[in-house]
């Protein structure tokens, strides 16, 4: 075996390439070697960088099986092994003969053997070598010569030559070899029962699966079995048959897909509704995806797509009532329920029914997306993950995910490589998706060729292994052909697949826009281009798959199913946003039963079980010295009745758990904790993979909690765990930034779907987002987690005072969009994390959470704070000396977070505790105008400041200034003590970091 593989590596030294042998664990690192030996076995005269590659192929089949290769290679292989002299391993047949032009039908004689040392003839090996070059050509780069476009204008591969592997004449192989018979390798299924076909035939075969409508790519895929999967479903002769039943089905859909948007079209004429002229092959291509998943078993399916063609989507795969749709486009229809509601081809459904085709209820999942084409992407992965798991499905066998995109977005925008990185990630994976790519060949305005750098848009797939299947939409049967390979792969294989619908987009961007200022050559041709609905419906007619007059009935049955949806539209008064609902909570809203502010406290008894279970761990297990002290600090603290930080998160986690709710912590570092306080996963320090997490060993009977590192991606991992956050109310999932400034390339997801999610869609979530904040001199891009931005997304009014009642704590988070807070004490942040469960609603929950007050020593909680009774303080009023006098007390600073240790300190140590009293904002959004206008009443001599330690235009200042001003009736002025405003969020510069604060913390102390 080494003298085989130094001959080959030596065959490649000569072309001056280089190739790794070996595996992983061969070296110290885990790293391929790079082996070259000295040995005159290179001379072997048929190795070159190309035919190397091949034959090393071969070799590897011998070794498994010698009756797996060819006999003259079984022959040349055991020469090799024997020790023959370079050139004379091999063994030719004998000089041609009329037996070798033979037709495949006739006999091949079969090629003798020659005894070891005769002359070598290379011809024969030459040729065979190079038609099996050809073929491997044919299945790597036969989809860049294939029929794509629709419109004969363009090359979908945007390179307008011929591959030169593909011509023949490269391989010294002439028209007076077509004739000649060549055995097959077995890494081809073209010759179906036979094992030799003449090389014409060879070529027609190879065009016809690679080079007519359909361009595979599949050949980088580093599994042999998978791509002979794909290999014998394209390449095997006549595999791609339909019945009749199954082409007047296509028919049958199509007409459904084409009669939709002219019906729209003649009602609407100018509306934008971003329509799927061009591409009507999309609704038969869906629902043929469906039927084929739905007969192997996948019950539920969660649909991403961008507004091109979803109402047709809608109305066609999902079965939208079409008056519902149609009532969209009445400008005169006013919403009957909550919400700003968004426009029609935003817009999302969750619906079950009977497939007809498998007689299996399915049920259908479409995710509303905003205008961000791609976004919606990792948030249905994290919604399909999360309806896995709780169905129990590891393997991803009943639920799927299909994401559809552009061809341009699909290139362009880096979500798309986000999200194909957490395909294969054990904790975020779920199984395999099927994309579909719907190329309009065009962005907005913008040529392909201008619009990326790869040849193809689909070329982000091939990071993760996935097949690509190009497929001309212009010809509904071999879409449906590769539909059907594309669910079978992703069915039996539980991995991504790509079909790339290279189609037109018959109008501009949207129904009003003109396409030919831009595109004037590409319109002009799709304005003569006749719609796939009349070529497909010519050719079955004549066929004889449907009559004249059975086409002309469907298209009038069709038509009247739209007509009676419109009149009955026209009845209906009022729109429900809530119709659109894309992830309903069946039995979790109870309308009925009054709105109730939950108290959060537990029992003693359960706080001190799950502390001491956490600050445990079995003997069997070798932790980390440092962790050991950890562990002993933890228990400690129990049994003194305290908390810090870890510990209160940890005591929130468990409780929960125990009461039966399922716990998701993702993000980056997230096991251990950026500042390495959390350390919820323990690993064996001896024994690799051996690992312990106490929390999901607390009781028998408890949630399972999941606590996994993310990729180091905010944009998708926050999609994607928002996803799963809208699949079950009755969880707890959190996402937590490295640092709090990191959730910035993730605001899209924060824009588009957190903050304002339940306005548009009427969809709630009670994702948690734990972002890292605090000025401590480390620089402008780990300070600050930027307040600002989510205040400012904040739906409270900043000059109404909301009616202060009894039920004005629920009232207020009921109608927020969201809740802003930023702890102090550990005791709060439990309090808050179980206040999110115990609502009887959900809303997101921002929190900052602090770096240095994770070890603060002033920073603990008694369990007095935490037992039953207690509940969330919204605000921490002063309890010291001020308190005791308030009305002599001079000023009143109003803070949040950690600014206020340092305003405590800077108190003390001027002497002022009975002058001045510090009031504490823990929740800051929505405000707590009840809370505030009790503090400022009870110091009425006070002056009153806020103070920040972040800069004038950033932090919480703009927006409580408003608020506080309101809420004192705008009697009394609120002053500012923070840093001046600043471009940039912090300085690295340690002395001016500790010069600010000292001038910050002396105006909070100046006394008028």
């Amino acid at each position: 075996m080494h003298r085989f593989k130094t001959l080959l590596t030596l065959g490649q030294l000569r072309t001056g390439s280089f190739r790794t042998l070996g595996g992983p664990g061969l070296t110290g690192q885990g790293r391929q070697a790079r082996r070259a030996y000295v040995s005159p076995v290179a001379a072997e005269p048929f190795l070159s960088g190309s035919s190397s590659n091949y034959v090393e192929e071969m070799y590897q089949s011998w070794l498994e099986d010698p009756k797996s290769v060819h006999k003259s290679w079984d022959i040349f292989f055991r020469n090799a092994q024997n020790g023959a002299a370079p050139g004379m391993a091999y063994t030719p047949p004998p000089a041609p003969t009329p037996a070798m032009y033979q037709t495949p039908t006739q006999a091949v004689t079969a090629t003798p053997t020659r005894t070891l040392g005769a002359p070598l003839d290379r011809r024969v090996i030459e040729d065979h070598l190079s038609v099996q070059t050809i073929i491997r050509s044919y299945q790597i780069s036969g989809h860049n010569i294939s029929n794509l476009d629709p419109l004969g204008i363009n090359n979908a591969d945007l390179a307008g030559e011929i591959p030169q592997e593909l011509l023949t004449k490269n391989y010294k192989l002439g028209e007076h070899d077509m004739d000649r018979v060549f055995t097959l390798p077995q890494t081809t299924f073209i010759g179906g029962e036979q094992t030799a076909l003449p090389l014409r035939e060879i070529i027609r075969r190879l065009e016809d699966t690679y080079c007519r409508s359909i361009g595979v790519e599949y050949m980088f895929i580093n599994d042999r079995q998978q791509c002979d999967w794909i290999r014998e479903r394209f390449e095997t002769p006549g595999i791609m048959q339909f019945t009749k039943m199954d082409k007047r089905l296509i028919l049958e859909r199509l007409i459904r897909s084409t009669r939709f948007e002219e019906f729209l079209a003649r009602k609407w004429s100018a509306e934008k509704r971003f329509g799927l002229e061009g591409c009507e092959v999309l609704v038969p291509a869906l629902k043929s995806l469906i039927d084929v998943c739905s007969g192997q078993g996948v019950e539920s399916f969660v649909i991403g797509m961008p507004h091109r063609g979803r109402l047709n989507v809608l109305a066609n795969v999902a079965r939208k009532p079409l008056e519902h749709l149609f009532c969209q486009f009445d400008s005169k229809l006013e919403a009957a329920d909550e919400g700003s509601g968004d426009v029609k081809y935003h817009l999302g459904m969750s619906h079950s029914r009977l497939n007809h085709i498998t007689k299996k209820d399915i049920h259908i999942a479409i995710v509303a997306n905003p205008s961000h084409l791609e976004a919606v992407d990792p948030v249905v992965q994290g919604k399909v993950r999360a309806e896995q798991f709780y169905r129990g499905d590891t393997e991803g066998k009943r639920v799927m995910s299909i994401l559809m995109h552009g061809d341009a977005a699909f290139a362009g925008q880096g979500i798309v490589y986000e999200t194909f990185h957490l395909s294969d990630l054990p904790d975020y994976s779920t199984h395999g998706t099927i994309h579909v790519v719907v190329n309009n060949q065009i962005g907005f305005t913008t040529d392909p060729r201008y619009a990326r750098s790869s040849p193809y848009c689909t070329d982000v797939a091939r990071v993760v292994n996935a097949p690509i299947f190009h497929v001309n939409a212009d010809d509904p049967e071999a879409v449906m052909y590769v539909c059907q390979v594309a669910s079978q792969w992703r069915c039996i294989y539980g991995k991504d697949v790509v079909i790339d619908l290279v189609c037109y987009r018959r109008n501009g961007h949207n129904e009003m826009d003109e396409p030919m200022f831009t595109q004037p050559t590409m319109y002009k041709k799709i304005r003569s281009h006749q719609p796939v609905l009349s070529m497909y419906a010519d050719a079955k007619i004549k066929e004889g798959v449907m009559t004249q007059q059975e086409y002309e009935e469907e298209l009038v049955v069709y038509d009247k199913v739209c007509e009676d949806a419109y009149q009955n539209a026209k009845t209906i008064a009022q729109v429900k946003n809530s119709d659109w609902l894309d992830s309903p909570w069946t039995g979790f809203f109870n309308y009925n039963v009054p709105l109730r502010y939950p108290s959060t406290g537990i029992s003693e008894d359960i706080l001190r079980d799950i502390g001491e279970k956490f600050s445990t761990v079995p003997e069997d297990y070798s932790l980390h010295g440092g962790l050991k002290r950890v562990l002993r600090s933890r228990l400690d603290m129990v049994n003194n009745r305290s908390i810090d930080w870890a510990l209160g998160e940890a005591l929130a986690f468990g409780s929960l758990l125990k009461e039966g709710i399922h716990i998701r912590l993702s993000g980056q570092d997230v096991e251990r904790g950026t500042f390495s306080h959390r350390h919820h996963i323990l690993h064996d320090q001896n024994i690799d993979k051996k690992y312990l997490i106490p929390l999901n060993n607390l009781y028998p009977d408890q949630a399972h909690y999941t606590v996994c590192n993310s990729s180091l991606s905010e944009f998708a991992v926050l999609g994607f765990e928002l996803g799963f956050s809208m699949t079950n109310p009755h969880s707890l999932v959190i996402w937590e930034a490295q640092f709090g400034d990191f959730h910035n390339t993730a605001q899209c997801i924060i824009d588009q779907f957190i903050s304002s999610g339940q306005a548009k869609w009427c969809r709630q979530s009670g994702i948690v987002m734990l972002l890292p904040h605090g000025y401590e001199g480390m620089g402008p891009e780990h300070s600050s987690a930027r307040i600002e931005r989510f205040l400012q997304m904040s739906n409270d009014d900043s000059d109404v005072v909301p009616a202060l009642n009894e039920d004005f704590v629920v009232n207020q988070l009921y109608d927020c969009n969201w809740q802003i807070a930023n702890c102090t004490t550990p005791a709060n942040m439990f309090h808050i994390l179980r206040r999110q469960i115990m609502l009887p609603f959900r809303k997101p929950l921002i929190i900052f959470t602090p770096k240095s007050l994770l070890r603060h020593p002033d920073a603990k909680s008694s369990f007095d704070e935490m037992v039953e009774g207690t509940m969330f303080k919204r605000v921490i009023p002063e309890d010291g000396a001020a308190s005791q006098n308030a009305a002599n007390v001079r000023k009143l600073v109003l803070c949040s977070g950690k600014v206020y240790y340092d305003l405590v300190k800077e108190r003390e140590k001027h002497g002022l505790n009975a002058d001045i009293a510090i009031s504490r904002l823990e929740q800051i959004s929505p405000f707590p105008y009840d809370l505030i206008i009790e503090e400022m009443n009870k110091y009425p001599n006070a002056e009153i400041q806020w103070s920040q330690e972040e800069h004038k235009n950033m932090g919480a200042w703009h927006y409580v200034q408003a608020r506080i001003h309101t809420a004192g009736n705008w009697k009394r002025r609120c002053t500012y003590a923070g840093r001046a405003a600043s471009a940039a969020t912090a300085t690295g510069n340690k002395y001016t970091h500790v010069s600010e604060l000292d001038n910050l913390l002396g105006e909070a102390m100046k006394l008028e």
